[in-house]
């Protein structure tokens, strides 16, 4: 009835039809007064009540928290970890598989000898070393020097490179490499 806006005459009518309501099934007409009552302690309640979010991250928050309990500042926690986030995926966060580690395959592109290798950093990282020492004629990586020596050229990464094995460097990743250099 306070919420729409009726002139004086028709709130009057208004409350005089929910009085007779309340009178034909044997309520007490003063209920609606109580009611009117209450609604406007809790109106003034809740702008006394103000609301901080936190993001819940564990005994730390529950601790916080507790600092505000007596105090006329109610706490909201929030997820990090919503339902949103984990069934989308940003592309800027999403690797490609150049940007891991692991061990390799390179292959040449005019002859039939492939190169196994691994790396702790990026592939694309690798391979942009491995492309350096043939354009410049360093002979540090043994891939380089077998494209320089049999006149062979350097293809793109794509075409070159194939990823055996992700893994972090250690030993894992030196067993991987020894395994597919002598299969």
């Amino acid at each position: 009835m306070n919420t729409y806006n009726l002139s004086t005459a028709d709130m009057q009518k208004e409350k005089d039809t929910i009085q007779q309501i309340l009178v034909n099934n044997n309520y007490d007409p003063s209920i609606l007064e109580e009611i009117k009552n209450k609604k406007h302690h809790q109106k003034h309640d809740i702008e006394r009540t103000k609301w901080a979010k936190f993001t819940y991250t564990g005994r730390e928050t529950k601790f916080i928290t507790k600092i505000f309990k007596n105090s006329n500042i109610r706490i909201a926690l929030s997820a990090n970890n919503t339902i949103e986030k984990l069934l989308t995926t940003k592309q800027e966060h999403v690797k490609s598989k150049y940007d891991k580690s692991g061990a390799y395959e390179l292959k040449r592109p005019t002859c039939n000898m492939t190169y196994i290798g691994q790396t702790g950093c990026s592939f694309k990282t690798r391979f942009q070393e491995h492309l350096r020492d043939f354009k410049y004629n360093k002979q540090k990586s043994k891939f380089a020097q077998h494209l320089l020596d049999k006149q062979h050229s350097m293809d793109k990464m794509e075409n070159t490179m194939d990823i055996i094995h992700i893994t972090s460097k250690g030993k894992k990743m030196d067993t991987i490499e020894k395994y597919y250099i002598y299969i």
